[in-house]
């Protein structure tokens, strides 16, 4: 039997793989309660992990969502005590962006599952190449789930080009988005989100939306391109977020693709191979390039990046990655 805990968070990526864990079959082991109170949450996760003393069996598996604050080591040893197994799949990795733990206090940590699911090759080079000796299998890309479709399946550009950016409009986070005026000439940015500085009225081609639920953007967003870029520099992603990029999968990349949206990326990004490989999108170095990139793009090349992408909705919006990164792992454990 296959088991799995709830993690009931705000976090989308981490909803869509409970949802997925369920369609899959596997058994919830968190009480259902739909308190909101961070004090009612903890004690769900409580009798969660020690329901494992008296759910699990040899042979079982238990699929986990890291990182779970402390709640994952009890889990995995409690999971071994019984003879059963543990498929861990990661979101975040500490001791890369917010530095909390040290490569080795996460590695000796993520070593208590039998097998752990990544982002890409790069996170599982950066694993390996610190001392992980687990079974490593990369998901490629997070699915999205949404209760609706794109309904915009035109291969027939914007003119001029639009391009969405969904996220966090602050400075602190995205001051690149304050610089655009001299690169938005052949192009407009549609901003979706919070934190947008009012008082910046300097880019007549900026146009901020504030924020929109997941299934409306599916649904109605009608952006050429979607744009994957964090930091302060039009020319790299950098700070804390923007060199995170270099081993994380941004789930807004499969935020724009579960609307039919061919994606641009950064070039040094880790989701560039994969964006590349399928055709689902352009890499680019600087912000810079898209004056000219966007107007001289050829009809046919956007015609096909934009049926990739459509083509590609339906594989997310249906888990198809989560579904075939467990599968596999199942198919190691035996």
């Amino acid at each position: 039997m296959n088991y799995y805990i709830q993690i009931r968070s705000r976090n989308k990526a981490k909803i869509d793989i409970d949802v997925l864990f369920r369609d899959m079959g596997y058994k919830n082991l968190t009480p259902n309660n739909n308190s909101g109170n961070a004090i009612m949450r903890f004690i769900l996760r409580l009798i969660a992990v020690s329901k494992i003393l008296f759910t699990l069996h040899k042979g079982d598996v238990l699929c986990l969502q890291y990182p779970m604050k402390k709640f994952f080591t009890p889990a995995c040893r409690l999971t071994h005590a019984k003879g059963a197994k543990v498929i861990t799949i990661v979101h975040d990795l500490g001791a890369f962006r917010r530095h909390k733990l040290t490569i080795e206090q996460e590695n000796r940590r993520l070593a208590n599952s039998d097998i752990i699911i990544v982002h890409n090759e790069r996170m599982k080079e950066h694993l390996s190449a610190n001392g992980c000796k687990q079974s490593i299998i990369t998901l490629g890309i997070f699915d999205y789930l949404t209760e609706t479709e794109s309904s915009h399946t035109t291969p027939k550009r914007n003119q001029p080009c639009k391009v969405a950016f969904a996220g966090n409009l602050a400075r602190w986070r995205n001051e690149f988005l304050y610089h655009l005026e001299e690169e938005t000439t052949t192009w407009t940015l549609e901003a979706y989100g919070k934190g947008f500085d009012e008082s910046h009225k300097g880019n007549p081609h900026l146009h901020n939306h504030n924020m929109i639920s997941p299934d409306d953007f599916v649904a109605q967003c009608e952006a050429d391109f979607g744009l994957v870029w964090d930091g302060s520099s039009l020319d790299e992603c950098d700070g804390e977020w923007g060199r995170y990029l270099l081993v994380n999968n941004p789930h807004k990349t499969s935020f724009y693709l579960r609307a039919g949206i061919p994606v641009i990326v950064w070039a040094e990004s880790a989701m560039a191979p994969f964006v590349l490989e399928h055709g689902i999108g352009i890499a680019i170095h600087s912000i810079r390039e898209l004056k000219d990139l966007l107007v001289k793009m050829p009809d046919e090349t956007y015609s096909s990046l934009k049926s990739n992408a459509i083509n590609f909705s339906k594989l997310l919006g249906n888990g198809t990655y989560t579904r075939r990164a467990f599968h596999e792992a199942m198919k190691i454990i035996g």
